[in-house]
């Protein structure tokens, strides 16, 4: 066990994984955060590498549960010092874990007939990651794939908004849009764009076999280059003053629809 009451070198390493993506590559490591997300990192035999805890008060059974099962370096730390890591203004949190980042490779993506993944080129916001990733494991979304120059889905803020699941579904990074094409091509699936302007309702396109929804930037839509590795660009139907979705928004309807006609067929 180590004890850590001052900001020493093991203190800062792990407080520098909350605002540098550069030092979570290099560490291949990131931050989690809250009960729920911990639990799911532990009970899914995620690889957590170390559990930091509140040394000024006696563990809950929640907290030594965590501790026995997960077999990772326990930290015990002052309180004031692991409220930082918690990022919380009410007073420090039990326990924070660090976790390693799994590798970005499509092998992490279950081989399963009805293939569902769905892809967010170039994201801007860590929050809208999250919320794409959260969407993605409620409809059954068998992984999700981000695409292009974006924000890191191991960001604090993409972690926080996925309530857990980023913990709980495979999300791989791919540099290019051709990698991604290329590889569901080899497993049969049908690459559906989105866009306002798109040929289709989304509601008429088949979503019940093997098929790879792209979400585009929130800002700027499908690059060109998306555009053209699409089999069918899909548009959702919206009344009302709104221009457009969200685009988490927008995954989070398709997603919908996917699992809306799976469970019909």
């Amino acid at each position: 066990m180590l004890r850590v009451t001052s900001r020493n070198a093991a203190f800062q390493q792990w407080q520098a994984l909350l605002s540098n993506r550069v030092k979570r590559q290099r560490a291949g490591e990131f931050i989690i955060q809250g009960v729920r997300p911990i639990s799911l990192a532990i009970d899914r035999g995620w690889p957590v590498r170390a559990l930091l805890y509140d040394m000024s008060r006696p563990l809950s059974r929640w907290a030594a549960d965590m501790l026995a099962a997960s077999g990772a370096r326990r930290v015990a730390m002052a309180p004031e010092l692991l409220s930082e890591l918690g990022e919380k203004d009410d007073g420090a949190p039990e326990m924070v874990a660090v976790a390693a980042i799994p590798p970005d490779d499509f092998s992490r993506l279950p081989q399963v007939p009805d293939l569902l993944a769905v892809v967010f080129d170039r994201p801007a916001s860590p929050g809208n990651i999250g919320t794409l990733i959260r969407s993605a494991d409620a409809f059954g979304a068998h992984g999700v794939i981000v695409t292009g120059h974006a924000a890191d889905p191991y960001d604090p803020k993409s972690v926080r908004a996925s309530t857990g699941s980023i913990l709980a579904v495979p999300v791989i990074r791919a540099a290019s849009h051709a990698d991604v094409a290329g590889w569901a091509r080899a497993r049969g699936a049908a690459v559906i764009g989105t866009d306002e302007k798109g040929e289709s309702d989304i509601a008429g396109i088949d979503l019940s076999g093997p098929a790879v929804p792209v979400i585009g930037n929130e800002a700027t839509g499908l690059t060109a280059a998306w555009r053209q590795a699409c089999d069918v660009i899909a548009r959702i139907p919206i009344t009302g003053a709104a221009s457009s979705l969200n685009a988490a928004g927008a995954a989070t309807v398709v997603l919908y629809e996917a699992a809306r006609q799976r469970h019909r067929a």
